[in-house]
């Protein structure tokens, strides 16, 4: 009922309204046709009967579609705009085209594509995108195209393609991807192996090649060897302090996260403590401590090999450790929170309480070469008390327990740590 108003309202109007002056406005073959191709215009023109079925915009100077583009014209089933300059196409610049079965974006220089445009055109049959200037396609680019037949995304910039690009085309039966730069490593592999299988016709596939490495440059695709590749692993573990390292007032914490993965994955700390939340790229200092950066000494020191150092310890960086590692076949994260306990209150007392408990349970965390590491993904606290540092009060507390140190009870200079290690 809704569609059968829209296109009476639809037929009214049009019927009311005249052709923009630089177009063609006709009836053929029973669609309205409106033709404004090869009229050097810069823009969208206004004016258009809201019964045109077909609209040829090719052939001119439009340098980018806005938001509402088209909204005169809602019943549009084919869009025509090869050949101008556009370079941007803004988010809802297609939002009214639900009826949109053909879509011809081809011989343009669009980089920057709202790719939210696509969602709404769940009817669309066709979709033209070659010789552009696009390098990156989002893997849910195409999520709402179950009609789409035909995708031409040759000579453009792509250098990769997410996995799973093209699997919510189920009627897809055309694709032409071919001249492309494609970088071929590990997050290129997938591509390779659903070519090969799919039923989607792909033609020109020695066209498909590798621009990069330089080894493999002109190298198509479909031809490329089986290379070693992996998701990410994480492992984050803690350590008293690192080797050689001087400890300083209050005690340093190490936290270290052992990465594995092919290509080698990125690691990126995120912090949050009472203060705030922490973004690190790693590595913020070099192999000596000291900043990368210009500036003060970071709070909290990222090396390249995966640790973490923080100096100094104290109730201001409590707060949740996390390390993510990410390559282009996936990302893995392993979080551990840490927390400060101050003596004199009774907390000694409740974290031993609480460390019996654990270990009742079969929990808590083992010491393996001074390194404290995880038992089981049960619990993610980690909860640290320090006695008095320094002086012979200090000292002889040290001694007095070392004899009977309970798993997890680790001696630390002069300070004393309950541990409860496990991850999320």
């Amino acid at each position: 009922m809704q569609k059968l108003c829209l296109l009476c309202w639809a037929v009214l109007l049009g019927l009311g309204q005249a052709c923009p002056e630089p177009c063609d406005c006709r009836e053929k073959y029973g669609f309205q046709i409106a033709d404004c191709a090869y009229r050097d215009l810069e823009a969208v023109p206004p004016g258009f009967p809201a019964n045109v079925t077909t609209l040829s915009l090719s052939a001119n100077r439009l340098p980018s579609l806005p938001e509402g583009a088209f909204w005169e014209v809602p019943l549009l089933q084919s869009l025509w705009l090869a050949h101008n300059e556009i370079r941007t196409v803004a988010a809802g610049a297609l939002a009214s085209l639900g009826h949109l079965k053909s879509l011809d974006l081809s011989h343009n220089l669009i980089s920057d594509f709202a790719w939210s445009n696509l969602h709404k055109l769940s009817a669309l049959q066709l979709l033209k995108m070659d010789s552009n200037e696009l390098t990156f396609i989002p893997q849910d680019a195409f999520r709402s195209l179950p009609a789409l037949r035909s995708l031409q995304l040759n000579h453009n910039r792509l250098h990769t393609l997410a996995e799973g690009t093209f699997a919510p085309l189920t009627a897809l039966s055309h694709l032409q991807i071919n001249n492309n730069p494609f970088e071929c490593t590990c997050g290129i592999m997938w591509f390779k192996t659903w070519a090969l299988t799919t039923a989607v016709s792909i033609p020109e596939q020695d066209n498909i090649t590798c621009t990069s490495p330089h080894v493999l440059k002109g190298t198509p695709l479909n031809r490329l060897l089986s290379l070693p590749c992996s998701a990410p692993l994480v492992q984050l573990t803690y350590q008293p302090s690192q080797d050689g390292a001087e400890l300083r007032p209050g005690f340093v914490l190490a936290l270290h996260c052992h990465v594995e993965g092919q290509p080698v994955p990125q690691l990126h700390w995120h912090i949050q403590t009472p203060g705030g939340t922490v973004e690190i790229t790693s590595p913020n200092v070099g192999a000596d401590g000291h900043a990368l950066a210009a500036g003060s000494q970071p709070r909290f020191q990222a090396f390249a090999n995966g640790s973490l150092l923080i100096p100094d310890f104290g109730k201001l960086e409590e707060g949740t450790y996390s390390c993510l590692a990410t390559n282009e076949l996936g990302s893995a994260e392993s979080s551990v929170n840490v927390a400060l306990a101050t003596p004199g209150k009774g907390g000694e007392d409740v974290l031993g309480s609480r460390f019996h408990g654990k270990a009742a349970e079969g929990k808590g965390c083992y010491v393996v070469d001074n390194e404290v590491q995880p038992s089981g993904p049960e619990d993610n606290v980690v909860i640290i008390y320090l006695s008095r540092t320094g002086g012979p009060e200090a000292a002889a507390a040290g001694e007095g327990v070392s004899g009977q140190q309970p798993p997890g009870l680790l001696l630390l200079g002069q300070s004393l740590l309950f541990l409860f290690f496990t991850f999320f």
